[in-house]
């Protein structure tokens, strides 16, 4: 009988994030410096949020400058207590949450602290490697 998946064994761990009081510059800079699209949002070393590409671009306006990007902080933009699950939680239950609720993150958490995110590309590889086995077997060893 196999075990049901749970969130820790897809998350990617000890991911980038930044701090709220950040400019909002610095964010775009982090997500495009490491290819990613979500960054979880700390003050004091404590979770309180999630910040996307596409929130800084809604701020921002098409023009990237109305307002000042300058003069803007993560705070401005952020998700306030974004999805965030236990290590634990089992993966049917994250994926299924995220996708009612169209979410593109989920913050994965151990006692209050971040450990990890699972996003929608996350979620697509994981996919991706159940249809590998599942469709392409191994060829048996002879």
């Amino acid at each position: 009988m196999n075990k049901e998946p749970r969130i820790k064994s897809v998350m990617s761990p000890f991911p980038y994030a930044i701090d709220i009081g950040a400019p909002i510059g610095q964010a775009r800079k982090l997500m495009l410096e490491h290819h990613v699209h979500h960054l979880p949002v700390t003050a004091a070393n404590q979770l309180k949020g999630i910040v996307s590409d596409r929130d800084i671009k809604l701020l921002l306006g098409p023009e990237f400058g109305s307002p000042d990007p300058h003069e803007l902080t993560v705070e401005d933009a952020y998700v306030e207590d974004g999805y965030a699950v236990d290590l634990e939680t089992p993966l049917a239950i994250v994926v299924k949450h995220m996708a009612e609720k169209h979410l593109g993150a989920a913050l994965v958490t151990k006692q209050h602290r971040i450990a990890g995110i699972f996003t929608a590309t996350d979620a697509c590889r994981v996919l991706a490697d159940y249809l590998d086995e599942r469709f392409n077997p191994p060829p048996e060893a002879a």
